[in-house]
């Protein structure tokens, strides 16, 4: 999530991912070979993370007579930031990536000029309240606990259910997180306590830290290193991670996965896509939002960045059918609320993890 997954930077060293081996490097570029003569560029500023099957890159070229060309521009919040210091005179025609923690921001700084992309049935649900027509909603998912559940049935404890329970002593040094001002998954996590607690999260999290939790820069260390079921024989049995991960932890021949989210704990992230200000091509730009939003590139984002498609009725991998449920109900904060309050809140939880 996102805001960039981060399962899209740290599962091409695992042998679940199939497609983020091809994950791109900043400012690098996709489709540059091969252009036509004549053929005008569509360039995308997007995060470290943004992944499509070369078919689909393909396709978009073909498809629409442009050529796309892809800038990559850090994790999600640095993409806003830069985003937002070229405002009016930007790097690029289009942007994918910026989510609903960091939307609002760069809505305030006009960095998207209208475009009323058409949205298809179910998207409507995650456009940003107020948004005139400018962010179209590409994706979502679901920052979460996760479980290594046969740690805790070889260890006969029961395991954690909500958040009330990760700082009650039987819990104590089993979580593994990453922190909210070094990774997009930790700002969703301590958003979702703020959901959850209001005016108490505080409370709450020193809590948190007194029950010895692990808190790293990234997800890649918490769920990759300390995880138990992260593949580097972590101590940890429970991380924050998404709900899509027990799909990625399903043994080759068997029809289990050995974790589970916890999907009381949840906070949504939704990546948007839109039209920069000033953009030098914003046809071509409304095209490719247009691009994402089709059935073909929706039915493969689960399997290209491991996030949920927003197109109602759009198929999912087995795997994600069995595994990767949603929550029905996940903690929100509004994105005027985030923006107004973020850097309070960040400088609060930096206090209280330092000690």
């Amino acid at each position: 999530m996102s805001t960039t997954r981060p399962h899209l930077r740290a599962s091409a060293r695992t042998a679940a991912a199939i497609l983020l081996a091809i994950a791109l490097a900043g400012c690098s570029l996709v489709g540059s070979d091969d252009k036509p003569a004549g053929t005008k560029d569509v360039v995308l500023v997007t995060h470290d993370s943004f992944v499509l099957p070369k078919q689909l890159i393909a396709g978009f070229d073909r498809q629409s007579g442009y050529h796309l060309v892809v800038h990559a521009s850090g994790d999600g919040g640095t993409l806003t930031n830069k985003l937002v210091l070229t405002q009016g005179d930007p790097t690029g025609d289009v942007a994918f990536g910026v989510d609903n923690t960091f939307a609002s921001r760069a809505l305030d700084a006009d960095v998207f000029a209208k475009s009323d992309v058409p949205l298809p049935a179910g998207a409507q649900q995650y456009v940003v309240p107020g948004d005139d027509g400018r962010l179209a909603p590409i994706d979502n998912g679901n920052v979460c606990v996760n479980i290594d559940t046969g740690w805790f049935a070889d260890h006969h404890l029961a395991p954690p259910r909500s958040l009330d329970d990760l700082v009650k002593p039987a819990y104590r040094g089993l979580l593994a997180l990453p922190g909210a001002t070094t990774s997009s998954t930790g700002l969703a996590f301590l958003l979702g306590t703020i959901g959850r607690y209001g005016d108490g999260w505080s409370a709450w999290w020193r809590k948190l830290v007194a029950n010895d939790a692990t808190i790293t820069d990234g997800w890649t260390q918490a769920y990759e290193t300390d995880f138990t079921q992260g593949g580097g024989h972590g101590k940890e049995p429970i991380v924050v991670s998404y709900d899509s991960s027990p799909a990625f932890t399903v043994p080759k021949g068997s029809h289990t996965s050995t974790t589970k989210a916890l999907l009381d704990t949840c906070f949504r992230q939704v990546e948007y896509a839109g039209v920069l200000t000033g953009a030098a091509n914003p046809e071509g730009a409304k095209a490719f939002v247009e691009y994402l939003l089709t059935p073909a590139v929706q039915k493969a984002l689960p399997d290209a960045m491991y996030v949920f498609p927003v197109r109602q009725g759009t198929p999912l991998p087995t795997a994600w059918a069995r595994f990767a449920v949603q929550p029905q109900h996940p903690y929100t904060v509004s994105p005027a609320q985030i923006s107004a309050h973020r850097d309070a809140w960040l400088r609060e939880w930096s206090g209280i993890v330092s000690g």
